[in-house]
């Protein structure tokens, strides 16, 4: 009982450092409960980010109720049932309002891609501005995740609701853990995890990022990379990701290329620090810059509870960079106004 309330204490306190402080500084404490500026954990899952008139908006799997692991699975393939995806929203990266559930699932009908039934990950929102457009993409699959597909929804605001258009395999390929990225000529593209995980795919969009437009390339044949974070940086282009080993943490890798649709060359782990070997015990799911700090990208990663998927946590790092050498050092906690303010 003693031990259970000095825990309890311990992660109360880190919670309210991390998220109730409304003034800087304010730490980014790893691996605990975040809350909201409600009080609720934040649930948001192999989640992406999208920064929008001076406001971010992080988006991501909602994890509620049992974590089951299918009679028939062969594999350890726990999930909960489909809620839906989350939205919150920021001003300063660490205070963060729940949105609501702005694609929600489609309980009635057991063949629709959003059943409960069925399995959405890792949703990604980009703002489109010939449509002016929300445009989210994620990776949708049937219960025993033969349909590796991808999902696309639209919404007119970023707290949606998002409505959802339908699923596809992008040029004809599996479509699973998955991205989005917007380069500065404004076109978007999706990378994917395809061919059972096997290779990753390229996938230039069309002008209104509702489809593929038939250009795309093959990446990394034969090995086997999942969970894909891209940013752009002097430049360069950036692909984080892991390795395939279901829920259980593995080596991170970086690879680079001078043009999204040219040749990727993988340049090993930046992870340092204790545990790098095994990502901290995470997984990549997104790079968010921070507008307004120079040089600061947040690498953003989940700690999968692969047996309560609702009470997986989150870590955030920020990204090192000296000339061309890239890391991301492990950090028990951090604040944002370390960072110089861009001039």
């Amino acid at each position: 009982m003693i031990k259970n309330f000095v825990y309890t204490a311990l992660a109360t306190a880190a919670i309210i450092l991390l998220t109730s402080c409304n003034s800087q500084p304010c730490n980014i404490v790893q691996g605990e409960v975040w809350l909201d500026t409600a009080g609720n954990p934040i649930n948001a899952h192999g989640s992406g980010m999208l920064y929008h008139d001076g406001v971010y908006y992080w988006y991501g799997e909602y994890k509620k109720g049992e974590t089951i692991l299918p009679e028939w699975a062969t594999w350890e393939c726990y999930r909960t049932d489909v809620t839906g995806v989350s939205c919150y929203s920021s001003t300063d990266l660490v205070n963060w309002t729940f949105e609501g559930i702005v694609l929600s699932a489609v309980k009635d009908d057991p063949t629709h891609d959003l059943h409960p039934s069925k399995v959405l990950e890792r949703p990604k929102v980009i703002y489109n501005s010939k449509t002016q457009k929300f445009v989210m993409w994620a990776h949708v699959e049937s219960a025993d995740y033969s349909k590796a597909a991808a999902g696309v929804a639209v919404s007119n605001s970023p707290t949606g609701p998002f409505t959802y258009l339908g699923s596809f395999r992008p040029n004809n390929a599996m479509s699973r853990d998955q991205t989005l990225f917007v380069d500065d000529d404004g076109k978007a593209y999706q990378f994917a995890s395809s061919e059972h995980n096997a290779s990753r795919y390229i996938n230039e969009l069309t002008d209104d990022y509702l489809q593929p437009t038939g250009r795309y390339t093959r990446n990394f044949i034969d090995m086997s990379r999942e969970a894909p974070a891209v940013f752009k940086k002097d430049g360069k282009y950036y692909m984080l990701s892991s390795g395939c080993t279901g829920w259980d943490p593995n080596q991170a890798e970086l690879a680079v290329a001078d043009s999204i649709m040219g040749q990727w060359t993988a340049i090993g782990n930046p992870c340092t620090g204790v545990d790098a070997d095994k990502t901290f015990y995470a997984q990549s799911t997104y790079v968010q810059q921070v507008y307004g700090k120079k040089d600061l990208y947040i690498a953003m990663f989940d700690r999968w509870n692969k047996t309560d998927l609702e009470d997986s946590r989150y870590v955030w790092l920020p990204i090192e960079f000296d000339n061309d050498k890239i890391t991301i050092p492990w950090r028990e906690s951090w604040s944002m106004d370390e960072y110089e303010n861009q001039r």
